[in-house]
């Protein structure tokens, strides 16, 4: 792991005119560092990135990075951290003002950009996309709303985004996350047919528990488990038999454009009583409420699931026969629904160019490289012809295009991890047919989607993906760090205790007090602009 040389040390300096900071990084009548170069004369950009534990500690390592630099002539020297630490070792970087020419996957926030911005310490990137950006240039030409969504509310872009489309509307991959996988052989081993309502749900779980279905003569299986966690494998699914459900940010958009919050909705009541009512009867693994993605995943792998919730079912018990995929529940009233994400494949924050930067035309070129088709593809999801290890494509070289391979049982986030780069990328829906295939895992999980859950949708709006001012981000974040917290935790308690109905109303007075309506005033005023600027 290299360590971070930079050309500049940069001073949080909120306030202090640019020309002051001038003065105080170079020094009175003094001269900027030159920019580094290796002995071969290629130009040197001192990079901070996050990567997996399962990839190499140092990207040059990878040969994705090796043939980005034989193709683009710069020379990569990377401070590279794992995803665990890289957010506390980043920020420790930036307060002690030693900062490297970019960062890489860099995780940023809104708030975090634009209060970066306002100290100066990363710079406007809008003329370096215009003058030295031909790639991403068309991007966003081809994509105008990305160009309105990176741009900050005081007219500067101040980061490139990771942009991935993978379906649209309803039918749009990250659509819903946190999908059930219901134990099939379970189901055929006791003769009975998959739930189709709460009611059968119980019933089937019970039996799951109760009857022994991996026969193996002890009372080993769990009917139910999840993380309890917004996320991937929380059990919020089971939230929209209810109403309007619940998603990681606790916003939905009715028909009529109106941003309410799940958390104080009389269905989202009704639902944690229905969850607590599965806990009750012992039908829900205690773990839940404490376990990580490690403890899970090795009880899957183990086949003791009835029913458990994730992304995609290879990553916890593997592409085989043995789970399928649950559909929507009916609920008391007979409701049907499945809640959608409020997610794009896009990512707002993912590399910034600090003001240390010497080279930055140099860089944006680099960067710029990043957005072409092909790299694109293999940015996100690794490359061809490594020796080394298992491979994602095979370059088919006449038509220049990467088509997946065959994943032979291996979990694909664990194969992308170790081969990929992430950062800053854009696969467009054209692209498919064209530069890649369609990943097979990815066309599964779709196709599966349009033919369960997509014709249960009811809502046709989704909340946006808004650039608020800092102010507004400020107020939002302040309101959150109690407001979230607070729900989630009386949710965990009504799970266990079964208190909700008696509790409601304290609960939704102090939901008030935390901020609730100024929050959603914030999010209706933001969906309103963005309803504006896209002219619907």
């Amino acid at each position: 792991m290299n360590k971070v040389k930079s050309s500049k040390r940069i001073y949080s300096a909120v306030g202090i005119p640019a020309l002051v900071l001038a003065l105080l990084v170079t020094g009175c009548g003094g001269e900027a560092a030159q920019p580094q170069k290796t002995a071969d004369g290629k130009p040197i950009l001192h990079i901070v990135t996050s990567s997996s534990p399962l990839a190499p500690a140092n990207p040059n390592d990878k040969l994705i990075v090796q043939r980005l630099e034989k193709k683009t002539g710069v020379h990569v020297e990377w401070t590279s951290y794992t995803t665990d630490v890289f957010a506390e070792k980043r920020n420790l970087m930036v307060a002690s003002g030693d900062l490297p020419d970019a960062i890489f996957a860099a995780e940023y926030s809104d708030y975090d950009l634009l209060k970066l911005a306002k100290d100066g310490a990363i710079v406007p990137l809008e003329d370096l996309i215009d003058q030295h950006m031909p790639n991403f240039k068309k991007v966003l030409a081809e994509r105008p709303e990305y160009r309105t969504m990176i741009t900050a509310p005081d007219g500067h872009i101040y980061s490139f985004p990771w942009i991935e489309e993978l379906g649209t509307d309803k039918e749009r991959i990250q659509s819903v996350d946190d999908m059930p996988w219901i134990n099939k052989q379970w189901l055929d081993k006791l003769n009975l047919k998959m739930p189709t309502t709460t009611d059968e749900l119980k019933q089937v779980l019970t039996a799951f528990k109760t009857q022994d279905p991996n026969g193996n003569g002890k009372a080993d299986e769990i009917p139910l488990s999840f993380i309890d966690k917004p996320g991937g494998e929380n059990l919020t699914f089971l939230f929209a038999s209810f109403g309007l459900g619940d998603n990681p940010d606790h916003t939905v958009v009715t028909n009529d454009d109106n941003v309410l919050f799940t958390g104080n909705q009389d269905g989202y009541r009704q639902a944690v009583n229905y969850i607590h009512d599965l806990y009750s009867n012992g039908l829900i693994d205690i773990e839940s409420f404490q376990q990580d993605w490690n403890t899970y995943l090795a009880k899957g792998k183990d086949d003791r699931y009835g029913l458990y919730f994730t992304w995609d079912k290879a990553n916890i018990t593997g592409m085989n026969d043995t789970y399928d995929l649950m559909p929507p529940l009916a609920g008391p009233d007979g409701n049907v629904n499945v809640t959608r994400n409020n997610a794009l494949g896009f990512f707002r924050g993912s590399m910034v160019v600090t003001s240390s930067n010497q080279q930055l035309e140099q860089t944006a070129k680099w960067v710029d490289q990043l957005y072409e088709p092909l790299q694109s593809v293999q940015d996100n999801w690794g490359t061809y012809g490594d020796t080394t290890q298992q491979n994602i494509f095979k370059l088919d070289e006449q038509k220049q295009m990467l088509k997946h391979l065959p994943l032979e049982g291996s979990a694909p986030v664990e194969i992308r991890q170790k081969t990929s780069i992430g950062g800053p990328l854009a696969i467009l829906s054209d692209y498919f047919g064209k530069y890649t295939t369609m990943p097979d895992d990815a066309k599964w999980r779709m196709d599966l989607m349009k033919k369960v859950l997509v014709p249960h949708m009811k809502a046709d709006n989704t909340y946006p993906n808004v650039f608020f001012s800092i102010d507004e981000l400020d107020r939002l974040s302040t309101i959150e760090a109690d407001l979230f917290p607070y729900m989630l935790r009386k949710r965990t308690e009504w799970y266990q205790n079964g208190k909700a109905d008696q509790e409601w109303n304290e609960y939704i007075a102090e939901l008030d007090r935390l901020g609730l309506q100024e929050w959603l005033q914030i999010r209706q005023d933001g969906y309103n602009r963005s309803l504006q600027q896209t002219g619907e």
